[in-house]
């Protein structure tokens, strides 16, 4: 008798990654040795027949993991897997300190994940500070402890447990903000330096990553700040999402995520375009040229905008869609403006025909 179906569903889904990983980490290998190494793109790797490297040499693929369900159904699924490929599967948990006992759960946390098999594994104490706001700071202060164990370890890999629902309420969240089509892209299913992050579950629900972690009787947290109402997220995932179902009906998640996919092919288009044109919008100086850029579709002058902010110093995070539209209009709506104050110190100012962007 095989596994419970929603036990099947995720070990597929980290099947699937970590082939992709495995494939990726053999070409780079090759790369580096100045062999030849192809492989049909899209094709999981046969390992049935093939020598498997040394375990030295073995990519190393880290699980974020919290102690919540979707997390720890992640964790279980990659130790299956890892067992059954030519990878070395470890863990991080991170104790961001917010909560009474913080210290005891993750340590909790990083047994359980001992105990599934996964090595190494680590708990990491993180500070979180103010800015951007406290669902802001926490995630900042999360992703660079990750990062840094993942360099601390060598890993080539750091899968996240974000599900579909997640990928639904970031949408919404993103479409809350106006801040135009890439905020609606939601999450990647690879992201970060050198596609770090990976999510295997983006086309899976909550449910069936619960309903994984009963059938294996996996012991789950579940955090109490993810129903308070003091988070915006939290809001929105046991108020805001269940008053759309009730609304427009049933698939406004599966709708959501599709949306998020759908938009994300735009703006990788449009973000295509727009660095195709840059140079064509930059004078021998490398500066921006106004009349030309007056020339090209809102949506790519305004992603050549915002690059060029990003490039003096302003961060991304901290861009809003009213920052972009204000530099914008030194280009459609001159009328003599003064200079613009961004984030990061970084000032925008129409000079001689042309958009002077740099630090203050």
């Amino acid at each position: 008798m095989g596994p419970h179906p929603a036990v099947a569903a995720i070990r597929l889904a980290v099947r699937r990654v970590l082939h992709d990983v495995i494939t990726e980490h053999s070409a780079e290998h090759s790369t580096e040795h100045g062999t030849e190494h192809s492989t049909e793109h899209g094709t999981e790797p046969s390992t049935e027949h093939s020598t498997a490297p040394a375990p030295d040499r073995q990519p190393l693929v880290l699980v974020a993991c919290s102690g919540g369900a979707d997390s720890m159904a992640l964790a279980s699924a990659l130790a299956f897997e890892a067992r059954k490929l030519a990878v070395r599967a470890g863990g991080i948990t991170v104790d961001h300190g917010l909560q009474d006992g913080s210290t005891q759960r993750a340590a909790e946390v990083a047994g359980r994940m001992s105990a599934l098999g996964l090595d190494p594994v680590e708990a990491v104490t993180v500070t979180v500070g103010r800015e951007g706001g406290p669902e802001a700071a926490a995630r900042d202060a999360r992703y660079a402890a990750l990062d840094a164990a993942a360099e601390r370890h060598g890993a080539t890999a750091v899968l996240l447990g974000h599900t579909r629902d997640d990928q639904a309420e970031t949408v919404l969240l993103g479409l809350a903000r106006g801040s135009g089509i890439r905020s609606l892209s939601g999450m990647a299913a690879v992201s970060g330096a050198a596609g770090r992050y990976r999510r295997p579950f983006l086309e899976l629900d909550r449910q069936t990553v619960r309903k994984a972690c009963v059938a294996q009787e996996l012991a789950v947290w579940d955090d109490p700040h993810n129903a308070d109402p003091a988070y915006t997220r939290s809001r929105l995932r046991h108020e805001g999402l269940p008053a759309l179902e009730k609304a427009l009906g049933k698939g406004v998640v599966e709708a959501l995520a599709r949306t998020a996919q759908l938009s994300r092919d735009d703006a990788d288009a449009l973000d295509s375009w727009a660095a195709d044109a840059e140079s064509a919008v930059r004078d021998e100086a490398g500066r921006l040229e106004c009349a030309k850029l007056f020339g090209l579709p809102p949506a790519v002058r305004r992603r050549i905008l915002r690059r060029a902010m990003i490039a003096e110093g302003a961060p991304a995070g901290s861009l809003f869609a009213r920052h972009i539209e204000e530099v914008d209009r030194l280009i459609t709506g001159w009328r003599g403006q003064g200079t613009i104050n961004l984030p990061g110190r970084v000032e925008a100012r129409r000079q001689g025909g042309r958009l002077v962007i740099r630090q203050g």
